[in-house]
Formats: structure tokens, sequence, C-alpha cells
């Protein structure tokens, strides 16, 4: 991500998060923009910008904290490009795995992770840092739906 990317970023993650709106899922209102500074790496699709995906580090692992493609673009692999781009970049830095939250049941959620290597990982499993990530979540009013934690091997 480059500085002059954030404006269109922004946009693409509230365009993505339409997409909760027209499976019945009422999402509070969001400013990615925050979330996104916060990130590194934001991995970029395209110029402008059609998808990105924005890794953090939570103990010690990587963490995907957002992957969305604008909805004009989906359904094109740009999100599967994004995630194993994202997956590669957390591998040459040395993490053995990612972790990241998502809706259960959603097909473009938790099983379309699921169909691509991820698998759901038990409270038991969990660090501190995710614990905290997933209690702001749910303070945040993010859980309107059925929610879980997945991890890939890397």
């Amino acid at each position: 991500m480059e500085p002059d990317d954030l404006d269109r970023l922004v946009e693409v993650s509230l365009a993505a998060d339409t997409l909760f709106a027209g499976a019945g899922l009422e999402l509070p209102p969001d400013d990615p923009a925050p979330v996104l500074a916060r990130c590194s790496p934001v991995l970029v699709a395209g110029r402008p910008a059609m998808g990105l995906a924005a890794l953090v580090e939570l103990d010690g692992g990587a963490h995907l904290e957002q992957l969305a493609v604008h909805p004009g673009h989906g359904r094109r692999g740009v999100g599967t490009a994004l995630l194993e781009a994202a997956c590669s970049d957390a591998r040459r830095r040395g993490h053995r795995g990612m972790t990241l939250t998502t809706f259960r049941d959603l097909p473009w959620n938790g099983p379309w992770y699921a169909r691509r290597g991820f698998s759901e990982l038990p409270e038991s499993a969990w660090g501190p840092e995710l614990a905290a990530r997933w209690r702001a979540e749910a303070d945040a009013g993010i859980v309107v739906a059925p929610r879980l934690v997945m991890r890939r091997a890397l």
C-alpha cells in the first residue's frame, strides 16, 4: 500500500461491506481507515485498487485482519490471489501459520477460507492477543452471526 492508496482502499472496503447487508447481516458503521493504518503490510490488487489484504501480527504470528474485494471485481479470483499473496508474504517473514476471524456460515467467509486450507482454531489454542481481538470484535458489534477463528499452516 502506498499512502495515496488509502482513500481508494477505504472505498473498496466499504463497498465490500455491502455484501453483508445483501446476506441479511447488519454490521455496525465502520471506518476502515484506522484499521488499514495500523496494518502492515497491506497488499493491494490492481491500480486503481480493486482489493486488499491487510495483515497484522498477533501473538507472534501472522493474522489476516481484512480481505476485501470491490463487488464490481468479485468472483474473478482477486480474493484468492490476495489471500495467497498474504500467505506467501507471511511465510517469507518466517511465520508458520496465519489466523483470521470470520463469519462461520456465509459462503464467502468460513466455507471459502476452508476451501483454501484454513480450519477452525479452538479457543484453547488462541493466544492472548488473538483472544483480545475476538473480544474487541464482539465489543464493536461485529458478532451479528456466528463467527469463528481459523488458521492455515504455512
